[in-house]
């Protein structure tokens, strides 16, 4: 028999998010910083720096969550490629509707690109990432600085991007209590982002990233998740977009995976792998052309 998952009120799980405690290391620094109306912090690497940078936005459903969340991801990658990260904080719902969030990475987007030189930073040379929400943050970030134009993103570095309000719409993936994160909790997250019941005929720009109908002229994207989450079937879809409009595109999909491993199971053998992977694809994809 399935045993019924336990939901923590959204308010307990954005203070035990903000008590985190996080791992430290002596090859790269951390800072805060702000960024718009939120706050960012900056991983440096103390060694060898490569030049080139990584947006990153971290995971909460668009309802909760932290910068420093990812820490270990952000410190591993800035330590192992050399990289610059930039990792930002935004507004959430259901008190800060869309576009709230969008407009704060956007914000860390802008704030990235002017501060390129003191960062040592080539912004010819930056990717935007994220974890679940902020995956998907990071591929509507990813769709309006294409749109607007100026200095673009070389790469889409996204894990288990939660990418589509219509698969919240769907009811009857209800009874399945996907581990980590079902669709009633992404019901909740989507409604409280989009201010209105997901599924809706049309969104705002920017407000969906698997609405978008043209994503031609997109920056290199990898994409990973595990074939038994809830965002699977999104996930595979927008990745088949995205080559039919001609992008290019790394997949990694794990078996027998739930929702987030590779973050709130870090140490298994199967997420360190699963890292290690998505970091080479990264180390070429910031390579100097």
């Amino acid at each position: 028999m399935m045993r019924a998952q336990v939901r923590l009120p959204r308010w307990l799980i954005r203070i035990a998010v903000r008590m985190l405690r996080v791992p430290t290391s002596a090859t790269v620094s951390v800072t805060k910083d702000r960024a718009g109306s939120t706050g960012v912090r900056v991983y440096t690497p103390t060694g060898a720096r490569s030049g080139a940078g990584l947006l990153w936005i971290h995971g909460g459903g668009l309802l909760f969550g932290d910068a420093k969340q990812d820490e270990a991801l952000c410190l591993s990658t800035a330590e192992r490629l050399g990289l610059v990260i930039v990792s930002a904080n935004y507004r959430f719902a259901p008190e800060h509707p869309f576009p709230a969030a969008h407009e704060d990475v956007l914000s860390t987007w802008r704030w990235l690109i002017a501060h390129a030189a003191e960062l040592g930073v080539d912004p010819e040379r930056v990717v935007v990432g994220g974890e679940s929400a902020g995956a998907g943050l990071a591929a509507a970030l990813v769709q309006r600085i294409h749109d607007e134009g100026g200095v673009q993103p070389c790469g889409q570095w996204l894990f288990a991007p939660m990418l589509d309000d219509r698969t919240a719409a769907r009811r009857e993936l209800d009874a399945e209590q996907h581990f980590v994160w079902d669709n009633g909790r992404n019901r909740e997250g989507w409604a409280g982002y989009l201010g209105a019941e997901p599924g809706a005929a049309t969104v705002p720009d920017y407000a969906v990233p698997a609405r978008r109908t043209d994503l031609s002229g997109l920056p290199p994207a990898f994409l990973t998740w595990g074939d038994i989450e809830l965002f699977a079937g999104e996930d595979l879809a927008y990745a088949e977009a995205l080559r039919a409009a001609g992008v290019s595109v790394t997949t990694d999909v794990v078996e027998g995976a739930p929702h987030g491993f590779e973050n709130w199971a870090k140490d298994a053998p199967v997420a360190r792998a699963l890292v290690a992977r998505a970091q080479e694809w990264l180390r070429g994809v910031t390579a100097p052309a």
